[in-house]
């Protein structure tokens, strides 16, 4: 492993940890945020769902009243515990680093909103190669970030072995996030050329909204 990812990894959860206060305050005044996800329902989402980083559950009670079951994913405690305050009792919460994590049952819908984008390109093919293994054969991975025209809001590190932006909080502590901001079109060929068939598009902008289907076995 490389050591500079993984100490940029490790800034990333704390800043999340830290920030799990704050987080909702971007729902709150992101209109376009708002709006997207005020198009939930036009997303495939249904039987057993599987969602990583959920965060503070904005999208955790979305995904509870359309899945016949629902399994929520993030390895920041401070994150988990807002979420479960958010949802009913029938959601089950894990605390885990997703890139480690292994489920031990397959899902129909494996969804994930505001992740992609920190993962560390070398990782992507790992991570893809997982997520096709935590879904069933008709299953399908559905996903929401931001594209490029949202760097334009972002401190964008350069001189980084890996995409960082710098984000303070409102302490005025700054941390190094991973932030790869994915063109829809290269994405759609990206995972074409790991089997999966994909449909990617922009949306309110500055977003994309993905759903793939794994490769044949």
């Amino acid at each position: 492993m490389d050591p500079s990812e993984e100490a940029l990894l490790a800034e990333q959860r704390a800043f999340y940890r830290a920030f799990a206060e704050e987080y909702d305050h971007v729902y709150a005044v992101r209109g376009s945020l708002r709006r997207l996800i005020e198009r939930f329902d036009e997303l495939p989402i249904g039987g057993d769902v599987l969602e990583l980083a959920c965060g503070t559950g904005q999208w955790t009670r979305r995904l509870a009243a359309k899945a016949r079951s629902l399994t929520a994913v993030d390895a920041a405690a401070e994150m988990l515990e807002i979420a479960r305050s958010r949802v009913g009792p029938d959601v089950e919460f894990v605390q885990a680093d997703i890139f480690s994590w292994r489920p031990e049952k397959r899902y129909d819908t494996v969804f994930f909103s505001a992740w992609l984008s920190h993962i560390p390109p070398a990782r992507l093919p790992a991570f893809w190669r997982s997520v096709a293994a935590m879904l069933t054969p008709d299953g399908r991975a559905v996903f929401i970030d931001e594209n490029p025209r949202a760097s334009a809001t972002e401190t964008v590190l350069t001189g980084e072995a890996t995409p960082a932006v710098l984000r303070r909080l409102p302490d005025g502590s700054a941390y190094r996030v991973v932030k790869v901001f994915h063109d829809a079109d290269a994405l759609a060929a990206m995972l074409a050329a790991e089997g999966w068939t994909a449909s990617v598009r922009e949306a309110e902008q500055e977003f994309i909204i993905g759903v793939a289907h794994p490769p044949t076995p």
